[in-house]
């Protein structure tokens, strides 16, 4: 297949969370086959971060400054004041140069294809002429996060105009087809890394990777983690079930540090409880790592449950929605239990702790599930959408 014109699009790309990641990751794989790609992020990172040491690819921030604080006139004459009226000019100025930005990088391909990375960046495209390029529609969380945010709106408002939406498991783009948006495909997202040889699972170390934010749940993995190390035996000492030595880290930062803080001392775990931020290794984290936890209220396909499986290392979670049973099947490459059962969650977080075969058995299997989302397996189907899109 002859070298194509891509532009990989999305709202913020610099930040460190998993879809920046994938963007970055999609950029540097398709530029490696010959493509010619630009990766351009709308709005500039709050906190960049450097996913690629060395890029293959143009990576543009199309707005110079970070959006305006959200405002409401609390009076008419309020909304009309000088000072307000001289700001919405200068918002205006900002959006038209950004977007005459964009169209002029778009102009000057001959044809090819736009990779939208959000729904909000599809609100954001639909003023900018690209007539010679065909789009693409990305979403990477569940239908059912969608159905808790005004992304499904927008979805159905936009992605129906494009030549194909993907979804990042079967079951979520069978979702969107029910709710007759035609194009809905799958899509998966692509390993970051493979390593080359799975995780030791030798450490007593029970990891949870993601901000630390309220949808995330960590206070269910903190009351578990204190329940299955202190809260087995006598007087609160480590029962039987072998939870002694055993460490809980988080990898990520987020508002709720202090919080998650404050809970591990009233539980008596704070000793036992790292707080790690930002790692930019993560696939030396998973090495350190012999579980993964998941207490999330809601998931889409979170990549940290693909990393830890590539990373062999078996993970432990609530059966959240169709992505998360495809990267984790349940008795064979680690162990769901049903979303928000703690006392579930806590028995199988200790009987893993307990019970280093079955950790190993896990490991090797997850690391094997896995392998089909290797970057270069997932490329093959992105050209092969690709090819039947010019079909």
């Amino acid at each position: 297949m002859g070298a194509r014109d891509l532009f990989l699009v999305g709202v913020d790309v610099d930040s460190m969370g998993g879809s920046q990641r994938v963007l970055h990751t999609l950029a540097q794989g398709f530029a490696e086959r010959g493509h010619r790609v630009d990766l351009i992020g709308i709005r500039p990172s709050p906190e960049p971060h450097t996913f690629v040491a060395d890029p293959g690819y143009r990576h543009t921030t199309l707005y110079t400054g970070p959006p305006a604080p959200p405002w409401r006139a609390e009076s008419f004459a309020e909304r009309l004041s000088p000072a307000r009226v001289r700001a919405a000019r200068s918002e205006r100025r900002d959006r038209d140069r950004a977007r005459e930005r964009l169209a002029g990088r778009f102009a000057a391909a001959r044809e090819g294809l736009v990779l939208i990375g959000s729904p909000w960046a599809a609100v954001w495209l639909e003023a900018v002429e690209r007539p010679h390029l065909r789009g693409i529609g990305q979403y990477h969380e569940s239908f059912l996060q969608a159905c808790h945010s005004e992304n499904l709106r927008l979805i159905l408002r936009h992605y129906p105009a494009l030549e194909k939406s993907v979804f990042l498991s079967a079951a979520d783009a069978a979702e969107f087809r029910r709710r007759r948006l035609p194009n809905a495909t799958v899509m998966p997202n692509p390993l970051p890394f493979t390593p080359a040889e799975p995780a030791p699972l030798d450490t007593r170390r029970v990891g949870a990777v993601g901000r630390l934010e309220e949808v995330k749940r960590l206070d269910r993995l903190l009351d578990a983690f204190a329940e299955a190390t202190v809260g087995g035996g006598p007087g609160g000492s480590p029962g039987p079930a072998g939870g002694e030595g055993w460490e809980l880290h988080f990898f990520g930062d987020g508002p709720l540090e202090p919080e998650l803080r404050a809970r591990a001392e009233r539980l008596g775990v704070a000793g036992r409880v790292r707080f790690r931020g930002s790692v930019r290794d993560m696939a030396a984290a998973y090495r350190e790592l012999s579980l993964v936890a998941l207490t999330s209220e809601r998931e889409g396909r979170p990549m940290a449950l693909a990393e830890a499986s590539a990373s062999g290392v078996p993970c432990v979670g609530f059966d959240l929605s169709g992505g998360v049973r495809e990267l984790v099947v349940d008795g064979r490459t680690g162990t769901l239990v049903p979303p928000g059962d703690t006392a579930a969650f806590t028995e199988a977080l200790r009987a893993l702790m307990a019970d280093g075969a079955l950790r190993e058995r896990y490991g090797r299997a997850a690391r094997e599930h896995v392998a089909p989302l290797r970057l270069p397996a997932v490329l093959d189907r992105w050209e092969a959408l690709f090819e039947e899109i010019d079909r």
